[in-house]
């Protein structure tokens, strides 16, 4: 397995505009840039296995009846979204290019760099009814589509180890007030509580993402996104950070957490060797057990909602996380044509949905419960299907759902605030600054 772990988003670390290795073939992952000519396209991904192998299955079946042909180009996690951003707008360009909708395709659209899929979707009514409404829409920019979704729903799940818990015989909380009990007793037990990347910091966001929709409901995010005035001192925002700081304190994630990162797995194999309980992570950390621990997975990976404030005015029904990942395209590929094509035909066929379903992904399509028994895990593949289909909001994750420039500001602060250097009115006003 690759030290590059499933998306989300890692995207610290610029990258220069030259690109690696030379292209190696159709329909196979290389290490590069530079959008297709003459008869191939670019399909731009992130350089991770568990993901690519639907993505390059999809890639082999277009090949076989298109005169144009496709290329995988992977990129590592952490320098993805830099490449694309030095890459947009010139003859780098990819033909076609994995991202997660919001903010991190806002500048593109805007700039007139992506082509408008609104009238192709409102022409072929079979392909726009093949997705979730609520997850296409979550790809629209200022009205209008501009992403076509890629792989599975991913909203932020509350994992944890149930070999674990029947050891300290516990169960999975469903309250805040249960899971600090639960924080004290797996800590005394010399297990942390928590598994943590804090090394990378977009790992971190998830909780107060989920803690100010709980606390607040989804409006409060909803108007700093929007940049409204003094929306970062809503209550919401301040209770929640303490509260994240009361857990920290508390020993929630242990004592070494800010040394893990993400790519290498350090978080995951915490917790699938039972040296932390839980792990509050999207859906992609099952498609990573399932790969990298598949025993684990099979045995012993538990997984639930996310608990409830008791108090808060947050719906206990709401989801934050990345509706899905999405495929868009360069308005300057010379092959536009075969670039939708590709989409149209394989981001919802049958072998593409099933080749996730077995990954452990729950593809953003219409009418999947009868290819449950497909997944690796059907329960899982049902919660997370009834957790978007449920849920009276899902609110994109924090750095994707606003502008570039201020996301890295948020994160910084939120880094600061889990290794005890920022309380909530630092959070609040670095943010502030910031903006």
């Amino acid at each position: 397995m690759s030290s590059y772990r499933i998306p989300r988003r890692s995207f610290l670390g610029l990258v220069g505009a030259g690109v690696g290795a030379g292209l190696v073939g159709c329909g196979t992952d290389t290490t590069g840039g530079g959008g297709g000519d003459g008869g191939k396209i670019q399909v731009w991904v992130i350089q991770e296995e568990a993901q690519n192998v639907a993505h390059r299955a999809a890639l082999e079946r277009f090949n076989k009846t298109s005169d144009v042909k496709a290329q995988l180009v992977s990129t590592g996690n952490d320098g993805y979204r830099d490449k694309l951003h030095v890459a947009m707008g010139t003859d780098d360009a990819p033909d076609v290019f994995y991202n997660w909708g919001g903010g991190s395709i806002r500048t593109y659209a805007r700039d007139d760099l992506l082509v408008d899929l609104t009238p192709h979707l409102d022409k072929d009514k079979a392909w726009k009814d093949s997705f979730i409404p609520s997850v296409l829409e979550a790809g629209m920019i200022d009205g209008k589509y501009y992403g076509i979704p890629a792989r599975g729903m991913q909203p932020i799940i509350l994992f944890y180890n149930k070999k674990v818990f029947r050891d300290l015989k516990l169960q999975p909380p469903t309250t805040w007030n249960e899971l600090l009990s639960a924080v004290d007793k797996i800590k005394a037990a010399g297990i942390i509580p928590f598994a943590l990347a804090g090394g990378d910091s977009w790992t971190e966001l998830v909780w107060p993402e989920y803690l100010v929709d709980r606390v607040g409901g989804p409006d409060v995010f909803s108007r700093i996104a929007a940049g409204e005035q003094g929306a970062w001192r809503d209550p919401a925002v301040t209770k929640a950070i303490t509260m994240i700081s009361d857990l920290v304190q508390r020993g929630g994630f242990g004592d070494s957490f800010a040394s893990v990162r993400w790519d290498g797995a350090g978080a995951s194999t915490l917790i699938a060797q039972g040296k932390a309980a839980m792990h509050l992570m999207g859906s992609w950390e099952y498609t990573n057990q399932v790969q990298d621990q598949p025993e684990y997975a099979k045995n012993d990976l538990g997984f639930t909602d996310f608990p409830v404030v008791d108090g808060g005015a947050g719906n206990p029904k709401a989801i934050v996380g990345n509706p899905t990942n999405y495929f868009s395209v360069s308005k300057a590929s010379s092959n536009v044509d075969a670039a939708l094509e590709f989409l149209r035909t394989e981001m919802s066929s049958d072998a593409y949905v099933d080749d996730w379903l077995k990954a452990g992904d729950v593809p953003a399509v219409t009418d999947l419960e009868p290819r449950m028994d497909k997944a690796t895990d059907p329960a899982f593949a049902e919660l997370v299907y009834s957790m978007v289909n449920d849920a009276p909001s899902f609110q994109l994750s924090w750095d994707q759902a606003i502008e570039r420039n201020l996301a890295q500001p948020m994160l910084d602060a939120l880094a600061k605030v889990f290794i005890g250097e920022l309380d909530a009115e630092g959070f609040v006003k670095a943010n502030e600054d910031a903006g």
